[in-house]
């Protein structure tokens, strides 16, 4: 009994010391306070405003949204992205149509409306802000790791 307790102790203190090492030199996103203190929410950034749309960064992307939703009632009666983005208003708001893929069901079956699983639009599709990354970004682009930048030719006047 006190050799199993021995080993199982044994086995326990190397993971701790591990675990407190490795603690330490993890990345802290909230700060110096303790994650358990509360402290006021940062204030929100401003979002970008531009209307400019923004190239995706690999296939299948949501596209990001190019303007402010504040104030954008999105409950079980309205949706006012589809004041603009249903095909019906396309015309006169000039703002792009949702795709095809938001009146399909799971199963592909094309319905009648917006699709239940595609009405919050904010669950794929997020504004962009001012905010200041966390961490360095350090993503590539999939153009660049498919196709490298061509390197001029020597020697060709």
């Amino acid at each position: 009994m006190r050799r199993g307790l021995f080993l199982c102790l044994a086995s326990i203190v190397p993971c701790l010391t591990a675990g407190a090492i490795l603690a330490q030199d993890a990345p802290r996103l909230r700060g110096p306070e303790p994650f358990t203190r509360e402290t006021p929410a940062p204030p929100m950034q401003r979002q970008v405003t531009d209307d400019v749309r923004v190239r995706r960064n690999y296939p299948d992307q949501p596209p990001v949204i190019p303007h402010s939703i504040e104030g954008y009632a999105m409950d079980l009666n309205a949706n006012k992205c589809m004041s603009c983005h249903a095909r019906k208003f396309t015309e006169q708001s000039q703002a792009p149509m949702i795709s095809v893929t938001h009146y399909q069901d799971r199963a592909g079956n094309t319905l009648g409306g917006l699709a239940p699983r595609r009405y919050v639009c904010v669950a794929c599709h997020v504004p962009q802000t001012t905010a200041k990354p966390l961490v360095e970004n350090v993503f590539t682009d999939m153009d660049a790791m498919a196709e490298p930048e061509r390197q001029p030719e020597r020697g060709r006047h």
